[in-house]
């Protein structure tokens, strides 16, 4: 007779860690695993195949690594159910596998983690959440660092969190006497462009991704991007090998072109890591620990790590930190006022600015764009427009093959969209269409002058950026961050600035009448 269920240890798609706190003291005679593929997730946000397809092909993956070992897995299928949500299916399972009580690490989305446990509670079963070892910083030291804070800055925690941790410190000083590189970190490509680049590790898919990757194609067949060059790393082994082959190949130049962008690049010197990162194939400890290694060895200079680290323990693990200070209120804020819908071309692709249709197109297709893409570009161009900030975090969440909440929102709602008023960052990152001319070449092949801020060869960018700081003069313009940016405003004559405000208008007009397409179809 078999033993009753102790435990059930739920496993949700980004917590595939084969080390997490929820599998301590595990008995496989008597503790289960449980997962779920459940085709509401996919379609709560009109997420990319690519995206659902590296969900389900990684968690199947860590289902068959967990039944290697010898353990229960109760594993829900797409095919093989009919519950609508990931809460109906935990509620079907409770009452038949009734286990003594479900062990868990906290859900990385706020909804979850409030729904779960209350689905376990309404079945009479204990819902118990183990410490999450994945990251540096659990919520709780992140609200200490936070506390008695007006405004939460990234540099300051990230200061903070490089002493506690001892990372690129030489006693009580940053190696290399600074703490911050940002300064050698700005590099351009010259007109010859990027050259020869290092071609990132691929993972051609087994016979088992082929099989999600036709599972998706004949459930999600109308959701934006496709599955053709799939590549991504889905499991440890390929996660360790994507990490040494961008340690290796890419990381010693990461850091000088960060920032550049180049027309059907999309990879440059960026590490595809964060998906693994992001569904726990890999440990930012590990990721941290591998660059800096290579400082070490004389393999990467030190305005690369650091850059690389920043990004990895810096804003990582303080976005992780904002998500959980301030959810649920986080989710409406549009400090701002944003009113505008948004475009029909996030979807389509169908415009005419080079920069935009080549963001859009390589993230629908491919799931991914470097963090410049996406904020220099595509949520640039989202805030001068004034475009509702739910929408575009909705947006966000759909397209990328490493989104998950925790992550997502605080980087679109906080950082990319000002929406938050200035609590993550002192400042809005917004710039004219100058800026994208400096760092990349897509404006020699648009038929927009991205000097031009009014007729019809004008780039929107640079006319919505006059426009974004006319109408919000009366908050920046004495900022002592932002006052050089509405001092140029100051120079604008009455006749510019009449004629600017007429092209923003005509623009916000006609992209309204075209955001049909920016309300997917429900899945």
């Amino acid at each position: 007779m078999a033993e009753p269920l102790r435990n059930l240890v739920l496993v949700l798609g980004d917590q595939l860690d084969a080390d997490s706190a929820a599998f301590d003291g595990f008995e496989p005679a008597c503790d289960a695993v449980w997962m779920a593929e459940v085709a509401g997730e996919a379609g709560r946000v009109w997420s990319t195949q690519a995206r659902i397809a590296v969900f389900l092909a990684a968690m199947r993956r860590f289902r068959d690594a967990l039944r290697a070992r010898g353990w229960t897995v109760h594993y829900r299928a797409l095919d093989g159910h009919e519950a609508p949500t990931l809460e109906a299916a935990l509620a079907d399972d409770l009452a038949r596998l009734r286990p003594a009580r479900v062990l868990a690490l906290r859900p990385g989305e706020w909804r979850l983690a409030q729904s779960l446990p209350a689905v376990c509670a309404s079945a009479g079963v204990p819902w118990s959440e183990r410490p999450d070892r994945h990251f540096y910083c659990d919520p709780g030291d992140f609200a200490g660092w936070a506390r008695g804070r007006r405004e939460y800055r990234m540099e300051y925690f990230y200061r903070w969190l490089r002493r506690r941790e001892g990372v690129l410190m030489d006693g009580g000083q940053p190696v290399g006497g600074r703490w911050n590189f940002d300064a050698d970190n700005r590099g351009r490509f010259d007109r010859r462009g990027p050259g020869l680049l290092p071609a990132p590790r691929a993972f051609p898919p087994d016979a088992g991704t082929r099989e999600v990757l036709a599972l998706v194609a004949r459930h999600f067949g109308d959701h934006p991007g496709g599955l053709g060059g799939f590549d991504w790393p889905l499991d440890r082994t390929q996660a360790l090998a994507a990490l040494d082959d961008f340690v290796a190949h890419r990381l010693p130049l990461f850091g000088r072109y960060q920032d550049a962008m180049w027309e059907g690049q999309p990879w440059l010197y960026h590490s595809r890591l964060s998906a693994a990162l992001n569904l726990r194939l890999l440990g930012p400890r590990e990721v941290v620990d591998a660059a800096v290694a290579a400082y070490e060895r004389g393999d990467a200079p030190i305005e690369a790590v650091e850059g690389f680290v920043r990004q990895v323990l810096g804003w990582r693990e303080f976005v992780r930190g904002m998500y959980w200070l301030r959810m649920p209120a986080f989710l409406d804020d549009n400090a701002l006022g944003a009113d505008q819908p948004l475009p029909g071309f996030f979807w389509t692709t169908d415009t005419d600015m080079a920069c935009l249709r080549d963001a859009l197109g390589q993230s629908l297709r491919l799931g991914y764009a470097h963090h410049i893409q996406r904020l220099m570009v595509i949520g640039l161009f989202a805030q001068l427009l004034g475009v509702r900030p739910r929408e575009v975090h909705e947006w966000f969440l759909a397209a990328y093959v490493d989104a998950v909440e925790w992550v997502e929102l605080p980087n679109v709602l906080g950082m990319s969209q000002f929406a938050d008023g200035g609590r993550m960052v002192s400042k809005p990152y917004v710039a004219s269409g100058r800026y994208i001319e400096r760092m990349s070449n897509h404006c020699a092949g648009c038929r927009f002058r991205p000097g031009e801020a009014a007729g019809e060869a004008a780039c929107p960018f640079t006319t919505l950026y006059w426009d974004f700081l006319d109408r919000h003069a009366a908050r920046f313009a004495s900022h002592p961050r932002t006052a050089l940016q509405w001092m140029h405003l100051a120079g604008k004559s009455a006749a510019e600035m009449d004629a600017i405000r007429a092209r923003a208008a005509s623009l916000r007009a006609a992209l309204a009448a075209d955001s049909r397409h920016s309300h997917p179809p429900a899945a």
